[in-house]
């Protein structure tokens, strides 16, 4: 056994884990996007991202569903909003089902929202414990389907650590210099062995919740979950993933998954 699965199984967050541990989804929907905000004469302009219509359906609709397919697979569903967020009842009307919550807690960032989301599932009574699992997923992954979400839980809810849905690298990557004409190539690296980082992110709730409250102490920015977890040592692993799984983050990105979105319907 490797010695970072060997360390988390020794870690308290792993004390008294077992196979009936519980399987919450966390979706932080408090950024703004703004790279992605449609032109005006769309009639949403000035929506958050999350909150812009794809096939005639707001994106973060699209990505509950993907959710609420699971069934009792899921024990809740929490949505972490901004507290000044006005527009999510009116974009989202039905997010009211059982065991869905929304929590008017999202932070400056993207960790934030997401530490404020577990500690808020953690104190609700009734809610979760510490070695339950937490699937924290992007409001903008919109494409996500239920399948990809199931094989992530498959894969990792007998692991010691958790893991991540991943792409391997399939384009030459390069490295940037800049000069007075923009952006020029210093290097082609090396791919072998290179993944792209997409969500859902399952871990323990009170592992992550360790996690990112250290990341907060050490001045530590994290993009994703799983760069909380490698800082505390641990090897979460990698859970091969769609090139589907793309998170809407250009006005053309837009274009893209509407036409995904719609082949699946035909």
């Amino acid at each position: 056994m490797s010695e970072n699965v060997e360390k988390s199984r020794n870690s308290p967050a792993f004390e008294d884990a077992d196979a009936s541990a519980r399987v919450f989804g966390l979706i932080p929907c408090a950024g703004q996007g703004s790279r992605a905000v449609l032109p005006s004469s769309d009639g949403v302009a000035g929506l958050p991202k999350q909150y812009l219509p794809i096939a005639g359906t707001p994106m973060i609709i699209h990505t509950v569903e993907a959710f609420r397919a699971l069934g009792p697979v899921l024990a809740g569903l929490w949505l972490v909003i901004s507290p000044e967020d006005s527009d999510f009842e009116d974009v989202f009307p039905g997010f009211n089902a059982e065991g869905e919550h929304l929590l008017r807690a999202g932070g400056a960032t993207r960790a934030a929202s997401v530490k404020n989301g577990l500690q808020a599932l953690l104190s609700t009574p009734g809610a979760a414990a510490a070695n339950d699992w937490v699937l924290v997923h992007d409001a903008a992954r919109c494409l996500i389907t239920p399948t990809q979400i199931q094989a992530l839980i498959s894969s990792c809810c007998g692991d010691a650590v958790g893991g991540l849905l991943a792409q391997p690298l399939a384009d030459t990557l390069k490295s940037e210099q800049l000069d007075e004409t923009g952006a020029r190539v210093s290097a082609t690296l090396d791919r072998a062995g290179k993944w792209l980082a997409q969500t859902p992110q399952m871990f323990r709730i009170g592992a992550l919740l360790q996690a990112l409250k250290q990341a907060e102490q050490n001045g530590l920015a994290v993009t994703d979950e799983s760069s909380a977890m490698e800082a505390l040592g641990l090897s979460p692993k990698l859970v091969r993933g769609s090139v589907h799984n793309i998170k809407i983050t250009y006005s053309e990105d837009f274009a893209l998954a509407e036409a995904i979105l719609l082949s699946r319907q035909s």
